[in-house]
C-alpha cells in the first residue's frame, strides 16, 4: 500500500505540473525526475522501465513527426488557405460557419491529429469569426471539443489512438473501419448539442455590412498533395508491415526540405516543432505511469473491467475510461488501462476504452492535454473560456456522444462479423 501511495504522488505532481505549470515551466521538468525517482526508488525495475520506453517509442517518435508535419503546413499556408475558405463559403451566417468549422475541425483532427486542430486551427476559426463580425464562442469551443471527440477515426489523430492501435493487433484500415461510424455518431452528436446549446450567438447576424472580401490566398497545391500522399501511405503501410511513424516522417522531410529551400523555416525551428521536450515528458510519463499499475492499479482497473463485448460491456469500460481520463488526464488513463487489459486483450474493449479516453476529457479541463493546450491559445487570442461554460456543455455532449459513439461501436463490431 505504502508503494502505491508513493507512486499515485509521484504521478500526481506530474499532473499538476502539466495543469498548473507553475512559473512558466515545461512539465518535462517534473515529470523526468519523477520517473528517474520511481526507478530509484524501486517502485519500477530499470528492466521495466526499459520496456516501456522500447513499447512507446515508436509511438512518440510518431507524435514528432506529426507535430512537425503540421507546423509545416501552416508554413506552407495550409491553414490561412483553409481560413479564407471558412470566410467566403460562410457568408457571414454564423450557423453555416459552425457547420464549416466542424468539417475543418474533423478533418484537421483525424489527419494531422488534435493537437493540429488546437494549435493551427484554433487561432484560424477565431481570427474568421472576428474577421466577420460574428461572435467567436461557438466555433472556439467547436475546436476544443472536436480536437477530443474527432480524434477517434485514424490511428494518427491522437496519441491515445497509437497506443490503443500497437495494442488491438487492427491493421490501419481495420481501425479506421471499426471506428468510422462512432466517430460520426460522436460528431453528429457534437454539432446538434452545440446548435442548441450556443443558440443565442448563432442567431447574431453583423451588426454591419460584411467587409469587403480579403483577396484570396494561393491554394497550396504541393502542401495538399504531400499531406494526401502521406495519409494515403498511413492505410497502405500496415498491409506493407511499415510502422506509421515512418511514412509520417517522410511526409514531413519532404515539406521540411521545402521549407528550408525557400527560408519558410529553419533547423531550430524543426526541431522546436518537433516538441522533443513534450516527447520526453510523454515517455516519463509512461515510466511514471507504469509504476502506478504495478504497484496495484492495473490489478485494481482489471477487477473493474468487463471481460465481455457485449454491448453493456462496451458502454461499461467506456464509461470508466471517460471517468478515469477526467481524474488522472487521458494520456495516463489509457496506459494504466491497456495495462489493466493485458498483454492480449480484446480488440472490442480496447477500442471501448479509446472512445471513453477521446470523448470523456470534453467534461473538464485536466482531461487531456489538448483542453487544456486550447485553453491556453483561445485566453491569448482574448477569447478567454469559462470552465462553468465547458463543464455545462461537456455534461450534454459526453454522455450522449459516448453512449451514441459505443453504440456505432457495437454495431460496427457486430456487421465485421
Amino acid at each position: 500500500m505504502i508503494s502505491l501511495l508513493g507512486a499515485v504522488a509521484l504521478l500526481a505532481a506530474v499532473l499538476v505540473a502539466v495543469t498548473v505549470r507553475p512559473f512558466g515551466l515545461p512539465e518535462v521538468l517534473v515529470a523526468v525526475p519523477a520517473a528517474a525517482i520511481a526507478v530509484a526508488t524501486g517502485l519500477l525495475t530499470v528492466d521495466d522501465a526499459w520496456t516501456q520506453v522500447r513499447e512507446l517509442g515508436p509511438t512518440v517518435g510518431f507524435l514528432a513527426a506529426i507535430l512537425l508535419l503540421g507546423h509545416l503546413a501552416d508554413a506552407e499556408g495550409v491553414f490561412t488557405w483553409l481560413g479564407a475558405r471558412l470566410a467566403t463559403a460562410s457568408h457571414s451566417r454564423p450557423r453555416r460557419l459552425l457547420g464549416l468549422v466542424f468539417a475543418a475541425a474533423a478533418g484537421t483532427t483525424a489527419v494531422l491529429s488534435l493537437d493540429a486542430t488546437v494549435v493551427l486551427l484554433t487561432p484560424v476559426v477565431l481570427a474568421t469569426a472576428t474577421r466577420l463580425r460574428l461572435p467567436a464562442r461557438p466555433h472556439s469551443y467547436a475546436c476544443a471539443h472536436l480536437s477530443n471527440s474527432a480524434s477517434g477515426l485514424l490511428p494518427v489523430s491522437n496519441l491515445t489512438n497509437l497506443l490503443v492501435f500497437s495494442a488491438s493487433g487492427l491493421t490501419f484500415l481495420g481501425f479506421a473501419g471499426l471506428m468510422a461510424l462512432p466517430w460520426v455518431a460522436v460528431i453528429a452528436v457534437e454539432y446538434l448539442v452545440l446548435r442548441r446549446f450556443f443558440a443565442s450567438d448563432l442567431r447574431v447576424e453583423p451588426s454591419d455590412p460584411p467587409p469587403v472580401p480579403l483577396a484570396e490566398p494561393a491554394v497550396p497545391r504541393f502542401a495538399l498533395v504531400v499531406l494526401a500522399a502521406t495519409l494515403a501511405g498511413f492505410g497502405a503501410s500496415s498491409g506493407l508491415g511499415v510502422e506509421p511513424v515512418w511514412v509520417a516522417a517522410v511526409g514531413a522531410a519532404v515539406l521540411a526540405v521545402r521549407a528550408l529551400v525557400r527560408r519558410r523555416s529553419g533547423p531550430v525551428a524543426l526541431v522546436r516543432a518537433a516538441s522533443p521536450g513534450f516527447c520526453l515528458f510523454v515517455l516519463a510519463l509512461g515510466i511514471v505511469v507504469a509504476a502506478v499499475s504495478a504497484r496495484g492499479l492495473a490489478d485494481g482497473l482489471g477487477a473493474l473491467l468487463p471481460s465481455s463485448t457485449s454491448l453493456v460491456a462496451l458502454l461499461t469500460t467506456a464509461g470508466i475510461a471517460a471517468v478515469l481520463a477526467n481524474l488522472v488526464n487521458n494520456l495516463p488513463a489509457t496506459l494504466a488501462l491497456l495495462a489493466a487489459l493485458g498483454p492480449s486483450p480484446q480488440p472490442a474493449l480496447v477500442l471501448a476504452v479509446l472512445l471513453g479516453v477521446n470523448i470523456g476529457p470534453n467534461l473538464t479541463w485536466t482531461g487531456s492535454l489538448a483542453t487544456l493546450l486550447w485553453r491556453r491559445v483561445a485566453t491569448e487570442r482574448g477569447e478567454a473560456p469559462s470552465l462553468g461554460r465547458f463543464v455545462a456543455l461537456g455534461a450534454l455532449t459526453v454522455p450522449l456522444g459516448l453512449a451514441a459513439a459505443t453504440v456505432a461501436l457495437w454495431f460496427s463490431l457486430y456487421l465485421a462479423g
